[in-house]
């Protein structure tokens, strides 16, 4: 069956979800910062579909705080009256705006264009994460709000018409890729492949379709696909986040390696604030980097496995990976560099020092003695 003879799409029951992540310091001591908010609040965990060892979850959990806003209208959709933040240990924020969807599925491409960079969704977020900053500060390891945010939509279906989600396959492919691209411009059949090409599915009651601006997923109790999705977003953000962090740290490391050398750099002591420094970048940057990389685990559940594996390629988060330890490999070398020439510099003060003794022990020798 052809796009154009299949049968029209409609929404039952679903919602959009619309994510804006972002970086607000090194790390969050999650359990001051549930003291230190009011808001209703609960400890993050994965509902899997199949059984699966306990363990392969958040580590730790994120805290999810649930906090009263005020409606937004988006065409003739509109937000919840709540919003959710979630909070990871590793510095991160995720504002969670809720919008109810049903109807036909063609008007969700207008709702699919309102929602991408939406200024109204960016500076309330905002807002609120300034505001989150303040009220949990104590519980903040060097506070640092980002400039970037990671933004991303999750259309999620619940009920639809026709409820054969295994019959959509190819016949509604050009409608989705338009919602999943938020462009209304006529898409080339590359294009819509593209698109839609990251498709996975655990029973044939429901589909999730992954790109890199948005996700839809068909089906009942998707939260740990959506729980998935959301930590992918996070983590892309991390990784830009860090991958600029160590664009600064090369710089700085390259420029304290070819500093040109004077008086003062004789002295002792005189590398060891550049050493000092580099080495906490370098630091700073790999743990932050292997809190990331460790909190989610889902080895035990191979079909959250799947999803986090497609949604990562469909990131490009295993490039970024590459770049980081790339970098953080330069970062090393610079410092081993730094280290070895502070060591060679002060093993030549020590032979200028002995020299300079062995001269001052031969010239004595040849004073007259005080008592002749």
């Amino acid at each position: 069956m052809s796009s154009s003879e299949a049968s029209p799409l409609s929404i039952e029951e679903g919602t959009c979800y619309a994510l804006f992540a972002y970086d607000i310091g090194l790390a969050i001591n999650l359990d001051e910062a549930e003291r230190h908010v009011t808001a209703i609040k609960e400890r993050g965990r994965i509902r899997h579909k199949a059984r699966a060892p306990h363990y392969f979850d958040y580590r730790p959990p994120p805290l999810r705080l649930t906090q009263d806003t005020v409606a937004l209208t988006f065409g003739e959709y509109r937000s919840s009256g709540a919003v959710e933040v979630m909070l990871y240990d590793f510095g991160a924020v995720t504002v969670i705006y809720r919008i109810p969807i049903n109807g036909s599925f063609e008007s969700l491409l207008s709702l699919s264009e309102s929602l991408y960079e939406n200024e109204t969704l960016l500076a309330e977020s905002r807002h609120r994460l300034d505001q989150l900053v303040r009220d949990i500060r104590p519980a903040i390891d060097r506070a640092s709000t980002s400039r970037e945010v990671e933004d991303y939509l999750i259309f999620s279906v619940e009920r639809c018409a026709p409820s054969v989600i295994q019959t959509f396959e190819a016949s509604y492919d050009p409608l989705f890729a338009h919602v999943l691209r938020s462009e209304r411009t006529r898409l080339s059949d590359q294009e819509i492949h593209e698109a839609t090409s990251c498709r996975i599915s655990f029973s044939r009651d429901d589909m999730t379709l992954i790109d890199w601006n948005a996700a839809l997923v068909f089906g009942q109790d998707m939260d740990d696909v959506r729980a998935v999705l959301e930590f992918v977003n996070v983590e892309l953000l991390e990784m830009r986040a860090l991958d600029e962090q160590l664009d600064m740290a090369l710089d700085q490391g390259y420029e304290a390696l070819t500093r040109k050398t004077g008086v003062t750099s004789w002295l002792p002591g005189s590398h060891e604030v550049a050493l000092t420094h580099i080495g906490q970048l370098q630091v700073d940057s790999a743990v932050l980097f292997e809190r990331v990389t460790n909190t989610l685990k889902l080895l035990g559940d191979q079909y959250l496995a799947r999803v986090y594996r497609s949604a990562s390629q469909r990131f490009h988060l295993e490039a970024w990976d590459a770049s980081i330890i790339r970098k953080l490999q330069t970062l090393e070398s610079i410092y081993g560099k730094m280290t070895d020439r502070a060591t060679t510099q002060r093993m030549e003060v020590l032979e200028w020092i002995i020299i300079v003794l062995i001269a001052i022990s031969i010239a004595i020798s040849f004073l007259p003695m005080a008592g002749h």
